[in-house]
C-alpha cells in the first residue's frame, strides 16, 4: 500500500521541480501557444506561452510510477504498464500535433486524418494487449464484459470490444483536449478524477475475490487483474499534475498543449477500462462529458437550423463572453466536476454495499 502514497508524492515533486526547467526548455526555442483569432479576445494575452508542457507531467508519472516499484521492492504489473503506455502514445500523437503548430505558426497541427491514425493505432494496441496477460486466476488487464461499477451483461467478444475501447479512448481523450481551454481547467479537473481512482484501485485491492476469507463482503468482491498497480498509477497521475497545476493555474507559465490533454483522456479511458467502471467513467468524468456534449449541440444546432444555442463552444468559452472572468468559470467548473467525482463515487460503493 505505501507505493500508492510513494506515487503520489513522487510525482508532485518531479513536476514541481521539473515544470518551471521544461517553461524555460520552451521558452529559449521559441516553443509559444498560437491563439485563434476567434477566440475570446482576453486570451489574445497568453499568445507565445510555453506549450507541450504535458511532456512534464507524462515524464514524472511513469519516473513517480517505477521509483514507487523500487522503494517499496514491488515489480510492475501488466495492467499498470499497459496504462501508461496508452497514456505516452496518446501523448506522443499530441506531442506531433503540438511540434507542427509551432514550426508552422498555426493554429491546426497534424491533419485530421493522420491524428485520427495515430490515436486508432495507439489504442487499438492498447484494446488488444489489454486482452492478454491472464494470471493464475484467469484475469486479464479488460473484460470483453461491458461494465459500470463491475463487470456485468452479455460477453461482447473480443472484436466489438476493440471497438468499444477506441470509442472510449477516443471520447475521452477529445474530451479533455476540448477542455483544456483555459488556465488549469482540464489539470485542476483531472486531479479529481485521478484521486477518485486512486480510491476505487485501493478498495478494489481491499475487496478482490482473490482475497478469499479476508473479505468484508465476499458477495461484493470485485474481479479486477492488478487494482493496487492501477491506484498506483492513479496517485502518480494526481501528484504529478496537481504539481503541474502550480505552474499552469491562471496566470498560466505553461500549457499542457495536446501533448498532455490527449494523454490525460487516454489514461482515464484506461483506468476506467481495466478497473471495470467503464460506464462510471462517465459519471466521474462528468465536466469531460458536459463539455464534449455542449460542442456536439452546438455544431448539430448549427447544421440543423443555422442557428447556435450556445455564444460559443465549448461550453466555458461561453460563459466567458457572458461576462464571467476566466477564474470564475475555472473554479465552479472544478466546483461542478468535484460533484461529479462525489455522486460517482458514491454510486460505486452503494453498488458494493447493495450486495451485502
Amino acid at each position: 500500500m505505501n507505493q500508492v502514497l510513494f506515487a503520489g508524492v513522487i510525482g508532485l515533486f518531479l513536476t514541481l521541480i521539473g515544470t518551471p526547467l521544461l517553461i524555460k526548455l520552451l521558452a529559449r526555442k521559441g516553443y509559444g501557444q498560437y491563439i485563434r483569432d476567434d477566440g475570446p479576445r482576453e486570451h489574445a494575452s497568453k499568445r507565445g506561452t510555453p506549450t507541450m508542457g504535458g511532456i512534464a507531467f507524462i515524464f514524472a508519472t511513469v519516473a513517480a510510477y517505477f521509483l514507487s516499484k523500487v522503494i517499496s521492492g514491488e515489480s510492475p504489473r501488466y495492467s499498470g504498464v499497459l496504462v501508461l503506455g496508452l497514456m505516452v502514445g496518446m501523448g506522443l500523437v499530441g506531442f506531433l500535433d503540438d511540434y507542427i503548430k509551432i514550426v508552422k505558426r498555426r493554429s491546426l497541427g497534424l491533419r485530421a486524418k493522420a491524428k485520427m491514425a495515430g490515436q486508432l493505432i495507439v489504442g487499438i494496441a492498447f484494446a488488444v494487449l489489454s486482452l492478454q496477460f491472464a494470471d493464475s486466476r484467469g484475469q486479464t488487464p479488460a473484460s470483453t464484459k461491458l461494465s459500470f461499477i463491475t463487470d456485468f451483461g452479455w460477453t461482447i467478444g473480443p472484436v466489438l470490444f476493440v471497438v468499444w475501447a477506441l470509442f472510449m479512448i477516443l471520447a475521452m481523450s477529445n474530451g479533455v483536449n476540448l477542455t483544456d481551454g483555459l488556465d488549469g481547467l482540464a489539470t485542476g479537473a483531472s486531479v479529481l478524477v485521478f484521486g477518485a481512482y486512486t480510491f476505487i484501485g485501493v478498495w478494489q485491492f481491499q475487496e478482490s475475490c482473490a482475497n478469499g476469507e479476508t473479505l468484508t463482503n465476499p458477495g461484493a468482491c470485485y474481479e479486477v487483474r492488478d487494482p493496487l498497480d492501477l491506484a498506483v498509477v492513479a496517485s502518480a497521475l494526481m501528484g504529478s499534475c496537481l504539481g503541474f497545476l502550480w505552474w499552469n493555474t491562471s496566470p498560466a507559465k505553461i500549457f499542457m498543449g495536446d501533448t498532455g490533454s490527449l494523454a490525460l483522456g487516454g489514461v482515464l479511458a484506461g483506468l476506467a477500462i481495466c478497473s471495470r467502471t467503464e460506464l462510471l467513467l462517465a459519471i466521474l468524468g462528468g465536466l469531460f462529458v458536459l463539455i464534449t456534449m455542449s460542442v456536439v449541440i452546438q455544431v448539430g444546432s448549427f447544421k440543423l437550423t443555422g442557428k447556435r444555442v450556445f455564444r460559443m463552444a465549448p461550453l466555458q468559452h461561453h460563459f466567458e463572453l457572458k461576462g464571467w472572468s476566466e477564474v470564475l468559470v475555472v473554479v465552479r467548473f472544478w466546483i461542478i466536476q468535484g460533484i461529479c467525482v462525489i455522486v460517482g463515487l458514491g454510486l460505486f460503493y452503494a453498488g458494493w454495499a447493495a450486495d451485502k
